[in-house]
């Protein structure tokens, strides 16, 4: 599918699971491709200890992770643009162009965005007030040592995966949420581990300094303090359309604009979804090249 007057047969912004799928799949049917990533591939997995939801027998993130990296870089038809990232995303009647931080263009036919998400920092929420540039590490860099509390802010899912990962673990967890996330909060309710306090509203006057309801204040002492606050999708700037809420859904985007994985919406933030719709976008690409988009 060669074209002289495009870079590639298909740019794909982002090099987690999603993109990495849209490579494969891309290889599969004949589409030469460009995969534009900032940091290494797949780097969020590689941050996840254990896993039990995926198909291929891996058991952490790192093992999923490196077994993906190998296949990316061993495609022939993928380019790999690591170290760089999409500083701006335009979308024409007959091609996408994508500027890089560098300030080089690509222009392909179709584009898959599989940017993702990015942590949430205690300013991004309402229920916690935080001074400016105030930044906590997320759950996950979080040792685990006989011992030890730590305070968590917030009920996201990380939590029951760290907690899976250390199942012999003397660590204890208090977390703080607000009531509306009380549904977060299931997988880990019944274990020992955890205290979990309800929270309309705390204060942060440093990393580990918390002004808090009485029903905090009467846990124990923490050692530390971790988030566990959700994420944000993380799009390149251009010609996207995102929600309210940030994200971008598939069927709003033009039609040369295809996104995959995390960024499509909260619902679906899950490392199995995120190889379908990486894996189904590079087939629309194929597909539309030949009867229109």
């Amino acid at each position: 599918m060669a074209d002289t007057l495009h870079d590639t047969d298909l740019l794909v912004i982002g090099g987690g699971p999603a993109g990495c799928a849209a490579v494969r799949m891309a290889a599969g049917v004949g589409l030469r491709t460009v995969l534009v990533e900032p940091e290494r591939l797949c780097r969020n997995l590689f941050r996840i200890p254990a896993l039990d939801n995926v198909l291929g027998g891996h058991t952490s993130g790192r093992a999923l992770a490196e077994a993906i990296t190998a296949e990316v870089m061993g495609t022939e038809l993928c380019r790999l643009e690591l170290g760089r990232y999409a500083a701006e995303l335009r979308a024409a009647d007959e091609r996408v162009t994508v500027t890089l931080d560098t300030g080089a263009r690509l222009t392909a036919p179709y584009a898959v965005v599989a940017t993702g998400v990015g942590p949430l920092q205690p300013r991004d929420v309402p229920w916690i007030t935080a001074p400016d540039g105030l930044t906590l590490p997320p759950l996950w860099q979080a040792e685990a040592e006989e011992g030890r509390t730590l305070l968590v802010l917030g009920g996201d899912r990380p939590i029951g995966t760290f907690l899976r990962a250390h199942p012999d673990t003397g660590t204890r967890l208090i977390v703080a949420y607000p009531p509306a996330d009380a549904y977060k909060t299931d997988e880990i309710r019944d274990d020992p581990r955890v205290t979990l306090v309800p929270v309309d509203h705390l204060t942060l006057s440093g990393a580990a300094e918390v002004t808090a309801p009485d029903d905090l204040r009467r846990t124990p002492a923490a050692d530390a303090v971790f988030l566990s606050l959700g994420s944000a999708p993380t799009a390149p700037p251009g010609d996207l359309v995102r929600g309210a809420d940030g994200y971008c859904a598939p069927a709003d985007q033009h039609p040369r604009v295809l996104v995959a994985g995390d960024l499509r919406s909260a619902r679906y933030q899950r490392i199995m979804t995120a190889f379908g719709s990486g894996s189904e976008a590079a087939l629309h690409a194929y597909y539309a090249a030949r009867v229109g988009p």
